[in-house]
């Protein structure tokens, strides 16, 4: 099947809510081969040093299942994002695990030449699995195992972006045989071949003679009367029937289905710290911040002593900068400039800016003049990741000219983020630059995890280090 080329685009990598939660056999071994992996390597290891599986194995086996799954890496991601997942989850996962056997003594019912080498096998062991079933599983499902047959009522970017989906996902076995639309061809989205098998009035029957198991409506929501009579249509079938809205076609935010009393409702734009997860965020915060600002107190003050050695002016610069919600909110920094700009217009610091005082450079550089920001994660203004909080009067200006800006204020502002750590830190001279921030940010709030959390905080040092675009 052809698709058109203005398909093509970076919206690949998004997957439809419609068809990311089916149960599949891939998605089963995605859920399932972590925690088995790491139950596994576990009795093996105890097992090749002669230790009996008592007790204390079955109880550690059955808390290290439960505290890993489902597993979050998949089979369509690129390798670099799976080993940063599993880096992340494991390392999570281990100082948990050792942070309660040290503290009830229960990790000296073990010896420590099995604990050593199941830290070691586990991760060893779960990438080779992955790989080979990455390998396997399309040659698998290609012969016909777990595969399911398709259609897609609509010849439009939702239909069409949904069969891409499939074509360019193997791992969730369905073949899409055609496509069916009421139109003249000349009204389709695209001049590209496309293998039409007919009109709507003609699907029951077509799904019936062909034995197709599912059916994807990607109609516009204004053709509700042929909706309905196709479904009626349909009941005299087996087929799976998916309605795909063609409000799909835009980039949701946390979208997801939910109910309000007995009234089904989507998602389109939503934080994702909601429930267990925002109480999850918020904690993290409060303890990350409380420990930095114990151990760097020393620094800070230094910091404090220089800035005020440096040049007249006050140790703290204070900026008005949107927060939650959009409400304004007092960010803090160490002074690092002579100005202090906070007013109607705010001129970005760009390179060699003479403003910024030889000390303020340095400190800069080092992001060093950041570090009172976790007092405000500590008041709930900000988080320690998250969307970088632009100056108000900044804004003002974005907001009017990139689409969705305002939407990664649905969170706190961070101290460090995903579009810093990726080449987006420092000044953003262009609309383009600012655009490709915002779209850093969005990305972020669609994918949130604690574990994407910690590597952005371990990309955040190596980049400080480096002292890339930080003027």
């Amino acid at each position: 099947m052809h698709m058109p080329q203005h398909l093509r685009s970076d919206r690949s990598r998004k997957r439809n809510l419609l068809w990311r939660s089916s149960f599949t056999l891939s998605s089963a071994i995605e859920a399932f081969l972590y925690p088995l992996i790491v139950v596994a390597t576990l009795l093996l290891t105890a097992s090749y040093y002669g230790d009996r599986i008592e007790p204390p194995y079955i109880i550690l086996a059955a808390l290290s299942f439960a505290m890993t799954f489902p597993g979050e890496a998949t089979f369509h991601e690129q390798p670099k994002r799976v080993l940063r997942k599993l880096g992340t989850s494991w390392s999570l996962f281990v100082c948990i695990m050792g942070a309660f056997g040290i503290a009830t003594k229960y990790i000296t019912a073990f010896p420590d030449e099995v604990l050593t080498r199941w830290l070691v096998a586990t991760p060893i062991a779960y990438l080779i699995a992955y790989s080979a079933l990455r390998l396997a599983l399309p040659h698998v499902i290609s012969m016909g195992y777990n595969q399911r047959t398709a259609i897609i009522v609509g010849v439009n970017d939702t239909g069409l972006g949904l069969a891409r989906q499939f074509i360019e996902d193997p791992y969730l076995g369905m073949r899409v045989i055609g496509f069916f639309d009421d139109r003249h061809p000349a009204r389709f989205v695209s001049t590209t071949e496309i293998d039409v098998k007919g009109r709507l009035d003609e699907v029951a029957e077509f799904v019936k003679q062909r034995h197709i198991e599912a059916i994807y409506l990607a109609l516009p929501m204004a053709t509700q009367p042929r909706i309905l009579h196709l479904l009626d249509d349909l009941k005299d079938t087996t087929a799976s029937i998916y309605f795909v809205p063609d409000i799909f076609v835009t980039d949701l935010i946390q979208g997801r289905l939910g109910r309000v009393g007995n009234m089904p409702v989507v998602a389109v734009c939503e934080t994702p710290f909601t429930g267990f997860d925002g109480v999850l965020k918020r904690t993290s915060d409060i303890a990350l911040s409380f420990i930095i600002l114990t151990l760097l107190s020393p620094v800070m003050l230094a910091l404090a002593i220089g800035v005020k050695l440096s040049s007249p002016g006050p140790v703290i610069f204070k900026q008005r900068r949107y927060g939650l919600d959009g409400k304004e909110i007092l960010v803090y920094k160490f002074r690092s400039m002579t100005a202090l700009d906070d007013g109607a217009v705010v001129r970005q610091a760009t390179k060699d800016d003479q403003r910024i005082t030889p000390f303020g450079a340095f400190i800069r550089r080092t992001s060093l003049d950041e570090l009172p920001q976790f007092v405000n994660v500590l008041q709930g203004r900000m988080s320690i990741v998250g969307p970088r909080p632009h100056a108000v009067a900044h804004n003002e200006v974005y907001r009017k000219v990139i689409k969705g800006y305002m939407i990664r204020h649905k969170v706190r502002p961070g101290v460090t983020g995903w579009a810093q750590v990726n080449g987006y830190r420092g000044e953003t001279e262009t609309v383009d630059k600012m655009e490709q921030r915002v779209e850093f940010d969005l990305e972020y709030l669609r994918n949130w995890s604690l574990g994407l959390d910690l590597w952005i905080i371990v990309k955040t040092i190596l980049v400080v280090v480096t002292g890339k675009n930080a003027y």
